[in-house]
């Protein structure tokens, strides 16, 4: 009988994004139910699976392309903005952190085949956080198509978008992709 694997991805629950320089009152909305969710995956299978994702910025941000189009300095390494939020940190501090110059990650596919060789259609992923229509649209597509026959999911009530409008339209999208929503 096939085991099942699950990871849960925790995508960016940084300060900036939440009560920072990006932050809004959507994002603060879902931290207590996002914590529920992480307690619950922890509780149940342990920190093993477990993986936060990190918005990483530099001092050059403005100079980038994300920031010319998006021109507020967030998540710069080293700052409060960077950190994962409180609520959210005492289980990072066991968990996988991959820090990410870009909405994906493309290491969190070869982090996740780091932690397990099992085959894909015994993985399920289970994601959430901000923003749901840059950064986990970008990460749970990511992993769709590196594990095409995963299952993976992204609980909706645990994340935000930049607006209500694009946080659905995100939804939509993965929905079109195949992508689980909870």
């Amino acid at each position: 009988m096939p085991r099942n694997i699950d990871f849960m991805i925790v995508v960016d629950m940084q300060n900036d994004f939440v009560s920072g320089a990006l932050g809004s009152e959507m994002a603060r909305a879902i931290v207590p139910e996002a914590v529920e969710k992480v307690r619950s995956f922890v509780a149940e299978g342990g920190t093993e699976r477990l993986i936060f994702t990190k918005d990483t910025h530099g001092e050059n941000y403005a100079e980038t392309n994300e920031g010319r189009h998006l021109p507020v300095p967030h998540c710069v390494k080293g700052t409060w903005g960077f950190e994962i939020i409180d609520e959210l940190a005492g289980f990072a501090k066991d968990a996988k952190i991959i820090e990410k110059p870009a909405f994906g990650s493309t290491l969190l596919p070869s982090a996740v085949r780091e932690m397990t060789d099992a085959p894909d259609e015994e993985i399920s992923f289970y994601l959430l956080g901000l923003c749901t229509d840059i950064c986990v649209v970008s990460n749970a597509t990511i992993l769709k198509a590196h594990f095409p026959e995963s299952c993976v999911n992204v609980y909706s009530k645990c994340c935000a978008g930049v607006t209500r409008e694009s946080h659905d339209a995100a939804l939509l999208t993965m929905k079109m992709c195949q992508i689980e929503l909870l």
